[in-house]
């Protein structure tokens, strides 16, 4: 872990990654501290975080002229973290307020949730000029070649992610996250690897590990099993799957998904994803031979997370009037 660490470290230290990648640097650093037990882990974390916090707040402490919705959102998520770490935010924090109240759901999540659940028929931008396409469209309207559509599970993920980080900070950002959160019986049944493809059970996956992250507050709270009986099950049944994958940045979710529904490491199930962590991770702390700069870091977080231990609060949940919703979901049908 203390590797990973040190990589992430590194990697948040070249200034072309903090410049692309700077909120999420320090939202990491911010949560690893936050939450790490061992006493090693937590102190290496808090001071790579309190550093990042404060190049952030240097960096970011005006908003962009012109800045669009993404760029708001990514202040907001940055700031989050960056207000948790002494560095003040009473100027931007209105700023960002009424800079954000200029876009609505669609122009931050691409789709309404007051209105609809999460869609099917999103296409991600091109990759081959980076254009942006219209809603249902298969082709792009500046090369015309075939779009990749983006699964709703997909849409879902920045949804649950966009939201959280609006209502935790107190910038609403196109919706609410409950609003986002009670499309879940939409998003059952969850398919099984060998029911879906590659793509799908990956995005599936992700998008319950961000169901835990935005519910547990990012590792802070225990989350009751009968309140999330699918979701739960569904992680602890495809955790081998994952590891038939050889897919180690899907394992540390995995684990520390399963971790905050309260199975101990001496669980064998939690064994068997550790046992394969340990095994496969690289000599620099990473775990991945991808090349690119957000792969390299985010395996090592996730790493990181899928061994740690935590310093949980108890059993809550991050918003916890959201208790009866949580409970009126279980039982509302698919």
């Amino acid at each position: 872990m203390m590797r990973a660490l040190a990589y992430i470290d590194r990697s948040a230290g070249v200034p072309g990654n903090f410049s692309e990648h700077g909120s999420d640097y320090v939202y990491c650093f911010y949560s690893i501290a936050a939450t790490a037990r061992d006493p090693e882990l937590q102190a290496a974390a808090r001071r790579s975080a309190i550093k990042s916090a404060a190049r952030w707040a240097q960096a970011y402490g005006t908003i962009p002229e012109n800045a669009d919705a993404d760029e708001i959102a990514d202040l907001v998520f940055g700031w989050l973290a960056a207000s948790k770490l002494g560095q003040n935010d009473a100027r931007i924090k209105p700023e960002l307020a009424r800079a954000a109240s200029r876009f609505g759901a669609i122009d931050y999540l691409l789709f309404d949730p007051t209105k609809e659940p999460p869609p099917g028929d999103i296409p991600d931008m091109c990759r081959h000029d980076s254009t942006r396409n219209p809603r249902g469209a298969v082709n792009c309207r500046r090369c015309g070649r075939p779009l990749k559509i983006r699964s709703k599970y997909d849409i879902w993920i920045d949804a649950l992610i966009t939201t959280y980080t609006g209502d935790r900070y107190g910038v609403r950002l196109g919706a609410s996250y409950r609003d986002v959160l009670r499309w879940m019986p939409k998003m059952r049944p969850y398919l099984d690897s060998n029911q879906t493809s590659h793509r799908l059970f990956i995005d599936t996956v992700y998008s319950l590990t961000h169901v835990v992250y935005t519910l547990n507050d990012y590792g802070r709270y225990l989350l009751p099993r009968d309140l999330l009986p699918d979701e739960f099950s569904y992680l602890k049944r495809n955790l081998s799957d994952a590891i038939a994958l050889d897919d180690p940045e899907t394992m540390g979710e995995f684990l520390d998904s399963l971790k905050s529904f309260g199975l101990p490491t001496s669980d064998a199930t939690i064994r068997t994803g550790i046992s394969y962590l340990l095994d496969h991770q690289r000599a620099d702390g990473t775990w991945t031979s991808a090349t690119d700069v957000y792969t390299l870091y985010h395996s090592a977080w996730t790493g990181i997370d899928g061994l740690k231990d935590c310093r949980w609060r108890g059993e809550g949940l991050s918003f916890p009037e959201l208790r009866p919703l949580l409970e009126q979901l279980r039982a509302t049908p698919r």
